[in-house]
């Protein structure tokens, strides 16, 4: 699958005006996402996405679970390909699956658009060069491979990445950027986490207006 970024710079010159709220020239918090070994606290939240505590990151995942805040990535390049990562074997949840350009969860009192611009540059090592909110969705998945469970509240952003990938090994097994007809044939062929479809089609309005149509 290609990984090549492209050179032409117009491909989107007609789509940057999407009507989501925008934010460009993004720079990510250089802090550390947790001090080895040190408790990683969520932001629990009620079922209208209103902040209602904390809890520690393991045992919100646990059954029955805790609905948390948290957000996902879809990043394109000017081709209009997704970026996809395949997460490392040594993750606790969901290890060695492909999966959206990122994921994960805000610290607590951390708005979700910094730390989804945060999180991409620790997970991959790049700055989103545009990075849209793309609206909410709620959703219970239990993950069968690890007994975990995701009770999620998902903030969806959707943006562009123009830098070269550099992926944490620690994070990222593999990446790669696909057309929707790739990505199509990669689901056939291959495992991806559990929350992957859910959040794909909840962003697939703000994915359209930055990648175009054909997705």
């Amino acid at each position: 699958m290609p990984q090549s970024l492209p050179t032409d710079p117009t491909h989107f010159a007609a789509e940057i005006d999407t009507g989501l709220d925008v934010e460009t020239d993004v720079t990510v918090d250089p802090r550390a996402s947790a001090a080895a070994g040190a408790e990683i606290l969520l932001e629990l939240v009620d079922d209208e996405g209103v902040t209602i505590g904390t809890a520690e990151k393991h045992w919100a995942h646990q059954q029955p679970g805790r609905l948390h805040r948290a957000f996902s990535v879809f990043l394109f390049d000017r081709q209009g390909r997704l970026l996809l990562q395949r997460r490392a074997l040594g993750k606790y949840h969901s290890p060695g699956v492909w999966s959206n350009t990122c994921c994960g969860h805000p610290y607590p009192d951390e708005p979700p658009f910094v730390a989804a611009a945060r999180r991409t540059g620790e997970e991959l090592g790049v700055a989103p060069a545009l990075l849209c909110e793309a609206g909410t969705v709620r959703y219970d998945l239990p993950d069968e491979a690890s007994g975990l469970i995701e009770r999620e509240w998902n903030h969806l952003f959707v943006g562009l990445v123009t830098a070269p990938v550099e992926p944490a090994p620690e994070e990222v097994d593999d990446f790669a950027f696909v057309t929707a007809q790739e990505l199509r044939e990669l689901r056939a062929e291959r495992p991806f986490s559990v929350w992957f479809e859910t959040v794909f089609e909840a962003a697939l309005p703000g994915i359209r207006e930055i990648a175009g149509r054909d997705w």
